[in-house]
């Protein structure tokens, strides 16, 4: 049985790789305005706390090889450091955080009445191919949230230079057809396991639907509401964007990304994301039992962490977590939202940003 701890490295080494409750109050930022600065004191974290935190990343021994921290409270950009010659204007590797980005263009998408809902099957998306891929009775059975939630039940996993996952990063063009081929090792929907494949692959059901692919449809849809004007997406030869964890962003607008999903979906008055997307996205639809460190389960292509151990433990924490220390922290109890990006070298030091944001910053902030 594979331990906690090896999980975790396992996860965090893919390439690729609950939203404010009703009684929350947030702070929504303005249309067309960038996140407008405060202090962190004026909004009630102590910058004492915070102050040494940035001194232990620029000392690089507890913390090394991390790029950025970002800090949102009640909807004002409160810290904003660069290390390690990063700074504010210089896109960064997402990584896995790319995923959570992808699951919000698919909210849009039903929303837009291009998907139906979830529980559309995925040989659905496929007519093409649709003949050969219902053969498989389980494969026939996958849903769309069954990708979402990563439980597709395919064998495509991420553990080593010779997994599917890396052969498909390999592989310069196919990707939508390389996953429907994958065995089938369990009924979808049962079994969880960290699939970058899956998401891959929803990019193709945009283009199936929409006409384009993840990359379009996000400058279509989601960017522009956001101000974001810069970005990049590692792509293979037939123009699919790679979904799992090739999109590059400021760190900047990892954040407004954050409030975004913190304000249920809305900037200012647009809602870009449908608030009831948002609440599914960050529902703990695959538990994991026992918890792993500080995460506790899985959403919508979102992680699922447990609530600050010193609030009232009303509401979970959610994340969007990537290789190499790329993290969007999302905190409705404390309306606030953190991001650090990095580019550390091996498991423990990429797993070091949880262990800081539950020991520095959460205790960072006003009781």
């Amino acid at each position: 049985m594979i331990s906690r701890r090896a999980w975790l490295v396992v996860v965090l080494a893919a390439l690729a790789i609950a939203p404010s409750s009703a009684g929350t109050r947030v702070q929504a930022v303005q249309p067309d305005q960038d996140l407008p600065r405060s202090t962190p004191e004026a909004q009630g974290l102590d910058p004492e706390l915070l102050d040494k935190l940035v001194r232990l990343i620029e000392e690089g021994e507890r913390f090394p090889n991390l790029h950025s921290l970002l800090i949102v409270k009640n909807g004002y950009l409160v810290l904003e450091e660069y290390f390690a010659g990063w700074n504010a204007e210089r896109l960064h590797t997402l990584q896995s955080v790319s995923k959570s980005y992808t699951s919000a263009l698919i909210g849009i998408a039903i929303e837009n009445g291009e998907i139906e809902s979830v529980d559309e099957l995925v040989i659905d998306y496929f007519p093409q191919w649709r003949d050969e891929l219902e053969e498989d009775p389980q494969r026939a059975a996958m849903r769309l949230e069954d990708l979402l939630t990563m439980r597709s039940g395919t064998d495509y996993h991420e553990r080593g230079a010779d997994s599917p996952h890396f052969q498909l990063n390999r592989t310069p063009r196919g990707w939508d057809r390389f996953y429907l081929e994958r065995p089938m090792v369990q009924d979808p929907g049962t079994i969880w396991q960290y699939d970058s494949g899956g998401v891959i692959l929803m990019s193709a059901i945009l283009q199936q639907r929409s006409g384009m692919h993840a990359d379009a449809y996000a400058d279509s849809y989601l960017f522009p509401a956001l101000g974001i004007e810069r970005s990049s997406w590692f792509r293979n030869q037939d123009g699919h964007p790679h979904t799992g964890g090739g999109l590059h962003l400021l760190p900047r607008d990892m954040a407004k990304f954050g409030q975004l999903y913190l304000q249920g979906g809305r900037w200012g008055d647009q809602q870009v994301v449908p608030r009831w997307w948002v609440e599914a996205s960050s529902r703990n639809v695959a538990p994991f039992e026992p918890p792993r460190g500080h995460v506790v389960g899985y959403g919508y292509l979102w992680w699922i962490l447990e609530p600050d151990p010193d609030g009232a433990g009303q509401e979970t924490i959610y994340a969007a977590m990537g290789f190499r220390a790329q993290y969007i922290f999302v905190i409705p109890e404390h309306d606030m939202v953190v991001v650090v990006t990095g580019g550390t070298q091996n498991g423990r030091d990429q797993r070091r940003p949880i262990g800081f944001f539950y020991s520095h910053i959460l205790k960072a902030v006003g009781r």
